[in-house]
């Protein structure tokens, strides 16, 4: 059974609209024909003068008839025609014409009983037997016209004095009855003919339907990121792939990557994230970008393509894309905002393949961005030298545990009031391929390739124990610098936890040492770290204090130990690093914080770090970071005056 109802008798009235009209033309013919020829065959002074009337008036109304059968087979041949109107306008013609000839017949009946009318009611007779074929389409039409025709006069002749016309009379009006009936069983047999092939036509044109959708649902699936409705990454490979084979043309290639996506999308949750993304793909759709050469190629990168273009107007246009990404996402409880970083490749300048433009262009978008977020950066042969020495190295420090290439050295802290050595900062060194590799070079690859977890937890349990080796009468603490990454994995404490009791340290000499980029961070989650680390007796400072990202009232929400003031200001304390230095000073106090200067080289240093209040020292003055070995022999001097210890180095 066809479920959708309105569509079948949709197509069943344009079907029988479509019979009803190509049948048209020649009952039209007939009964201009016959209707002529009653009229002006026979002369009867009596009826001359209704006859011509009534001839005019059928003649005006099956011209009116004609005319709808010729617009309607224009219409229908032009446009998807409305079956439901058409019967409507071509029934009345119909039944009105009906009843032309009933009022004529009855007419002729009280006015003549010659052989006019004899055969007037013969071809009455005709006109409604042929109706039964040709109004097949429509039952009800079809019914009254050959009830109507027939009927009226024959009741008209049942009423006569004459025997013979009550007789003619009694066969019109049984003849009429038969008609009815055949006229019903021939609309039916018509009708149900049309509605069993419309219920096939209707079943085809589901099935099609179906199959379309489920090709379209194929290839939504196949080529369309479901999230952002732009291709997907293979969609657009194939492109791209197209693209080069085909044309000549020179054509940039942007790799778009969202600044402050990934706050958003951990902050505040994915289905931020997700609208974000969304609105997003909806911005570039309206930079009048070619929609089969733009793509969200993964997470919240975007790929497009900008066809006969060069550098400059690439780098343009670029700066175009990522003031309109930049724009404020107004939500239901907040403004977000986001950035776009965006690396340039060109075809076929830096490449001819479709994955090495992509390659190219991701390795611009990145150096760009560790360069300035937001801007536009353009592929060059020096940023892939780095990218791959900088992918040599990610390859090294997987295996820099294994291969024993990472040690630990140490460099002391010295107490402002005895200058005594306070503790010992473990700082870590990576020798590969006869190679020393600079800490602040390969941390940064650990952090961003997820080496940093492992690295740090070895860091962790070697600095401890050797801290529990040092053979001291007064035990030293060590301090160990953790990244934020580090500190945000929930598995930390538990590292820490593992370092401890493995080396037997007290955990009152273990420092953690974090940089003040956890200002920037979740300070929620880092404080409540801080709390369960100190809740076991370990003390908490922070590293490179005053760069950039502290807030007063982060500090006091993360309440650290103490606080470690970077070298640069400690380098500039004869310019306007004094001033800083003691600003510092004065938040420690309010906090309660102990403060230590790093990068210490000179005596004028000292004297000033001093007169400022600062509690412990690091630096060159004392001495240079020491292997673990020669620890021992630097205690020993230790002992000596100051500026001995300063000769003695």
């Amino acid at each position: 059974m066809i479920s959708n109802k309105p569509e079948l008798d949709r197509y069943i009235q344009r079907d029988a609209a479509a019979l009803l009209y190509d049948n048209a033309i020649a009952g039209i013919v007939i009964s201009l024909i016959t209707s002529t020829f009653l009229v002006f065959a026979f002369n009867n002074p009596l009826t001359d003068s209704f006859q011509q009337m009534w001839w005019w008036g059928i003649s005006t109304l099956l011209v009116f008839r004609l005319a709808d059968v010729f617009i309607w087979k224009v219409k229908r041949q032009s446009t998807d025609f409305n079956g439901e109107k058409s019967i409507s306008r071509f029934t009345t013609g119909v039944n009105l014409t009906a009843v032309m000839w009933a009022i004529y017949a009855v007419y002729i009946i009280t006015h003549d009983s010659t052989i006019e009318l004899t055969t007037t009611l013969i071809i009455i007779a005709a006109l409604a037997g042929g109706s039964a074929t040709i109004l097949a389409a429509h039952k009800y039409t079809a019914m009254f016209y050959a009830f109507i025709l027939l009927a009226p006069a024959s009741i008209g002749l049942l009423l006569s004095e004459q025997y013979a016309l009550q007789l003619l009379g009694v066969l019109g009006f049984f003849y009429s009855i038969v008609m009815l009936i055949t006229s019903k069983k021939a609309s039916e047999f018509t009708l149900n003919t049309l509605l069993l092939k419309n219920e096939n036509k209707v079943l085809i044109h589901h099935m099609e339907e179906q199959v379309e959708q489920r090709t379209q649902k194929i290839y939504e699936l196949s080529n369309l990121d479901p999230l952002t409705q732009l291709f997907n990454r293979a969609a657009f490979l194939n492109q791209l792939k197209f693209l080069i084979t085909t044309s000549n043309k020179p054509f940039a290639l942007l790799f778009v990557d969202l600044d402050g996506f990934k706050k958003i999308n951990d902050s505040i949750g994915h289905e931020a994230g997700d609208q974000i993304l969304r609105r997003t793909a909806d911005r570039l759709k309206q930079c009048s970008l070619n929609m089969q050469l733009l793509c969200r190629w993964g997470g919240d990168e975007f790929l497009i393509v900008l066809t006969e273009t060069n550098e400059a107007s690439a780098v343009e246009k670029s700066r175009q894309i990522i003031t309109i990404l930049s724009e404020h996402h107004k939500t239901e409880n907040s403004i977000l905002s986001v950035g776009a970083t965006i690396g340039i490749a060109l075809y076929p300048e830096h490449a001819t393949s479709e994955e090495r433009l992509i390659q190219l262009a991701d390795i611009a978008m990145y150096y760009q961005k560790k360069l300035s977020r937001s801007t536009v950066g353009v592929f060059s042969e020096q940023m892939e030298k780095l990218h791959s020495h900088e992918l040599h190295l990610k390859s090294g420090l997987t295996k820099a545990i294994e291969k024993k290439q990472l040690r630990l050295v140490f460099q002391p802290i010295i107490r402002s009031e005895n200058y005594e050595v306070a503790a010992f900062e473990a700082l870590i060194r990576w020798q590969f391929d006869d190679e020393n590799i600079p800490p602040d070079e390969f941390i940064c690859i650990a952090e961003q390739y997820g080496l940093i977890h492992e690295i740090g937890a070895w860091v962790l349990k070697n600095a401890c124990w050797q801290a529990s080796q040092w053979d001291l009468e007064q035990k030293m603490a060590v301090c160990v610098n953790v990244s934020v990454i580090q500190l945000q994995e929930e598995s930390f404490i538990n590292v820490v936890e593992d370092a401890l009791s493995s080396s037997f340290l007290p955990a009152e000499l273990l420092h953690i040492e974090i940089t003040e980029s956890v200002f920037a961070s979740n300070v929620n989650m880092i404080a409540s770290q801080i709390k369960c680390l100190q809740a076991k007796g370990i003390k908490v400072s922070i590293d490179d204090f005053g760069t950039g990202y502290s807030s007063l009232s982060a500090l006091q929400d993360l309440a650290v130990d103490m606080v470690k003031i970077d070298r640069s200001f400690v380098n500039k304390i004869d310019s306007n690093g004094d001033a800083i230095i003691s600003a510092v000073m004065h938040i420690a106090s309010s906090f309660d914080l102990l403060v230590i200067a790093e990068g210490v080289e000179t005596e004028i240093q000292v004297q000033k770090l001093l007169k400022l209040g600062v509690h412990y020292f690091q630096g060159y003055y004392y001495s240079k970071p020491i292997e673990v070995e020669d620890i021992p022999s630097y205690l020993s001097k230790a002992s000596m005056p100051l500026k001995q210890i300063s000769k003695a180095k």
